[in-house]
């Protein structure tokens, strides 16, 4: 990211009261986060990719983007990816829709909360991909005990055990006396899960006469697959990449608060001379 800055600085010949001038938190420059922002937009675009962690580089996409020899490439240009649109669902109106009626501070405060929580979201998932096997089962195993299954960590690490390279596949409590079981199945994919891998997990909770499981993927899952799992009986859930990342951002795993924000509003009983 250091090298991209300085190359974008040198490029752009930013003064340098511009290259210092500090967000409103005062912990990070614009410049450095605006940098960033631009770099988490390409990597959901899948216009740039991280082969590794701290490192970054064009795809093959983003080579035939780059050919086309646009001036400007914004949020207008990567919505033709779908992958973008995707992890961009709550951003602002896009510049080609009407402007929108005036918002209140509140309403333009959630929707600000909600563009960095999105994009957040897309981070998250970008460094599990990057990273082992191993540690996405125990990313696993610590977002359901911090959701209140399995235990203790240790009870739940006897459960979960890696059973392929992919992914892995195993038993947890459903809560901390063990009254009920859940199958688990995680497979840490990029791509589209389908109808046919979700039949084979149903196909395994019928043999152990289960009737509660959890697919989690770090992909997406096909219309078909969501359907059929609405249809069937066990209870099965499935949990995408962007609902794992929400997951993650929700019990605080993976993740720091950077800033706190209080709304306050006029306390009545105070001001109340009665």
């Amino acid at each position: 990211m250091q090298e991209a800055r300085d190359a974008i600085a040198k490029s752009m010949v930013l003064p340098e009261a511009d290259m210092k001038e500090m967000l409103p938190s005062g912990i990070q420059t614009k410049f450095d986060n605006r940098v960033a922002w631009a770099k988490s937009y390409f990597v959901q675009a899948k216009v740039l990719e991280s082969p590794r962690r701290g490192h970054f580089c064009i795809t093959q996409r983003g080579l035939d983007l780059h050919k086309l020899g646009h001036k400007r490439i914004d949020v207008k240009i990567l919505n033709q990816y779908p992958e973008f649109v995707e992890f961009h669902k709550t951003k602002m109106p896009r510049e080609e829709e009407p402007e929108s009626p005036a918002e209140t501070p509140e309403e333009t405060l959630q929707k600000s909360y909600e563009s960095i929580r999105s994009d957040l979201a897309g981070q998250i998932v970008e460094r599990i991909v990057a990273n082992s096997p191993q540690f996405f089962e125990r990313l696993v195993i610590d977002l359901m005990v911090a959701m209140g299954y399995g235990g203790s960590r240790v009870d739940a690490g006897k459960s979960v055990g890696g059973t392929g390279d992919e992914g892995i596949d195993g038993i947890i409590k459903e809560d901390r006396l063990g009254l009920d079981l859940v199958y688990l199945q995680a497979k840490r994919w990029g791509g589209t899960v389908g109808r046919p891998e979700v039949q084979k997990f149903v196909g395994a909770l019928h043999g152990k006469r289960a009737k509660k499981g959890v697919f989690i993927t770090t992909g997406r899952f096909s219309d078909d697959a969501r359907t059929y799992v609405e249809t069937i009986d066990p209870k099965v859930i499935l949990i995408d990449g962007r609902m794992l990342a929400e997951l993650m951002i929700d019990q605080g795993l993976g993740t720091t608060t950077t800033a706190t924000y209080q709304i306050k509003r006029i306390d009545s009983d105070y001001f109340s001379e009665e």
